[in-house]
């Protein structure tokens, strides 16, 4: 009996829904090759605004960070500003895997900065989860989930037209059912891969408020996408957690990193590590990474504001204990590397010894 060939108008739904279907399954089979290509990283410096910069990338990825995203970077002022662009946006080929995330509600102004950046990155992010008053008052970040519409649209107009994939950084959802309605349309409108801080827009207070690792588990059950997990990241030993109870294929850490850049190498703060022993060899002293990072400056450089708030933070527990070399360091209107040099120096000629980092065993 011969066969019978079904011309396709008469196959109707059914032939639409297997063609949509072999298109989606290839576009994932696309997604997940990238994500291969780039290594998997697992271990993952969070965007963080004046302060994720290239220096303090190189530096996070020496001690074990295996991707990093660039801090925030203004959509609208990148597409005009050239000074912007060359001050804010620095990288090199040491600097892969890169994110480059942009703040943006208009999708043409966002495709215009986004293909500035293409050949220089792995995937372009869009944030979607700054909370700040400042992110409210521009209308971007968190406060794009009020008018998801034009969230898809910025998604869609970069999936459609850039040759990197389109990543993008949520927060939760109140109710977990409008996250994960969420989170299926971003991956329908193109984003690639998903990162999830697990906080809502209106949990700020990050130390006091534990992000919700059910909810970032749920996320990842729900996509086809690779999705990363933000939130309660102090210590290696919150990754390993934070990776079996969400299933994520990465973490990203921001603030911790912050003071102990070395996170990601295994190194705790004295504050976690307290009651585990450490070999000599095994400790690091903030003044050895303050020193590393200030050569990167010095190597790639970037805004003194910058320098000085890292500083600061990396030093912080030396600060405490001797408060006035921190006022004579707050005292300084214009900083130099000779200054800093000399500062750090001077904490260890005073004999600081509590702030050091214990690798874990």
């Amino acid at each position: 009996m011969a066969s019978i060939v079904f011309p396709i108008e008469s196959m109707g739904n059914n032939t639409k829904d297997i063609c949509s279907e072999t298109i989606w399954d290839a576009r994932i089979k696309k997604v997940w090759a990238h994500w291969k290509k780039v290594g998997e990283p697992k271990l993952i410096v969070a965007p963080m605004v004046d302060s994720s910069e290239l220096p303090f990338r190189l530096l996070c990825r020496k001690y074990g960070a295996e991707a990093a995203y660039t801090p925030m970077l203004d959509s609208c002022i990148f597409a005009e500003n050239e000074k912007y662009r060359s001050q804010e946006f620095t990288t090199c080929k040491e600097d892969r895997p890169l994110f480059v995330q942009f703040s943006a509600n208009d999708p043409d102004t966002l495709l215009e900065a986004a293909r500035m950046v293409e050949p220089y990155c792995d995937y372009v992010d869009i944030n979607l989860g700054c909370p700040t008053p400042i992110a409210k008052q521009e209308n971007y970040g968190s406060f794009l989930m009020d008018n998801l519409p034009l969230v898809k649209s910025l998604v869609e107009n970069l999936a459609l037209n850039l040759t990197v994939p389109v990543s993008c950084k949520i927060r939760v959802f109140p109710d977990l059912r409008d996250t994960l309605k969420y989170a299926k349309m971003l991956e329908e409108a193109g984003c690639a891969l998903l990162a999830v801080h697990g906080r809502t827009r209106d949990e700020k207070d990050m130390k006091n408020i534990r992000a919700n690792w059910n909810a970032i588990r749920a996320v990842k059950n729900a996509l086809r996408i690779p999705v990363l997990a933000n939130g309660n990241i102090r210590h290696m030993d919150d990754v390993i957690q934070c990776l079996e109870e969400t299933g994520a294929d990465g973490v990203l850490s921001a603030e911790t990193l912050l003071e102990n850049p070395a996170l990601f190498a295994g190194f705790k703060t004295i504050e976690w590590a307290s009651g585990e022993d450490g070999n000599q060899d095994d400790r690091l002293y903030q003044a050895d990474l303050v020193i590393e990072y200030l050569k990167l400056c010095e190597k790639y450089p970037v805004p003194w504001r910058i320098i000085r708030d890292h500083v600061d933070k990396m030093l912080g527990e030396w600060f405490r204990v001797h408060p006035h070399i921190r006022d004579d360091f707050n005292a300084q209107s214009v900083l130099s590397f000779e200054y800093l040099y000399g500062m750090v120096n001077r904490l260890r000629d005073v004999g600081v010894v509590r702030p050091v980092y214990v690798k874990n065993i």
